[in-house]
């Protein structure tokens, strides 16, 4: 195969987007190789497979891994860990950071916020997350209309560095908080409330060059990435 015409479809969770984005250039250089990244919630993910689009690597939950690789969708023998992201609090960077550590101060941070940025409610971890702790908290009624919802964390994330009004917080994962420019992780959420997903990669079962595949598996996994995962938030 023409070297110059190779290609890897990647179909990656956000919250792994700030370390793939900084490897795919080292490795289109390394591999004589173009990359096309989708980065996209968990659930949609699933859902773009399930529909045929053309994935040669795969960035998801661990656990949405291992039941692809029960339906042939992925290859088992494939799945590298990337390590675990906590799911956090962000504030505008000009802003105060808000109490957060327990439940009464979370709760009271929600309640006063004057709008919650956050991602998919119903496809993505971290918002479907928010929105099952908003009702355990007995705020998702009154705080629906402050809720402002976006396709992934890093949309929501850009969206309250350019917002303007004052009390506004965030919540998604950690790594797409740290990887925006002009917001501040304010902390993880705390207990009883915490949440940690464990992030994988694999090769898909239908990859169209599986050794090619498996080379850009072994860069994202790897311990050539160990350092670039911590520093994006991962816990390796």
């Amino acid at each position: 195969m023409d070297l110059a015409a190779r290609e890897l479809d990647l179909l990656s969770a956000g919250a792994a987007q700030s370390v793939a984005a900084a490897l795919i250039p080292a490795f289109r250089a390394a591999a004589s190789a173009d990359v096309h990244a989708s980065f996209r919630p968990v659930g949609a993910l699933k859902e773009m497979l399930l529909a045929g689009r053309p994935c040669d690597v795969l960035v998801s939950t661990a656990a949405m891994l291992e039941e692809l690789a029960r339906d042939a969708r992925v290859v088992p023998a494939s799945i590298r860990a990337l390590g675990r992201v906590q799911t956090g609090i962000a504030v505008r960077s000009d802003e105060p950071v808000p109490a957060i550590g327990d439940r009464a101060l979370l709760r009271a941070s929600f309640a006063a916020a004057a709008g919650i940025y956050l991602p998919d409610p119903e496809r993505a971890t971290a918002g479907i997350h928010c929105v099952k702790l908003l009702r355990e908290l007995g705020l998702h009624g009154d705080l629906a209309p402050r809720l402002h919802t976006y396709p992934n964390g890093a949309s929501a994330m850009e969206a309250l560095a350019k917002s303007r009004a004052s009390g506004l917080i965030g919540c998604t994962q950690v790594t797409e908080i740290n990887a925006t420019p002009g917001v501040t992780l304010a902390g993880t959420l705390p207990a009883p409330f915490e949440l940690a997903t464990t992030y994988a990669v694999a090769v898909c079962s239908f990859a169209r060059e599986p050794d090619l595949a498996q080379r850009f598996v072994q860069m994202l996994a790897g311990p050539d990435s160990l350092e670039l995962r911590r520093q994006a938030g991962f816990e390796v």
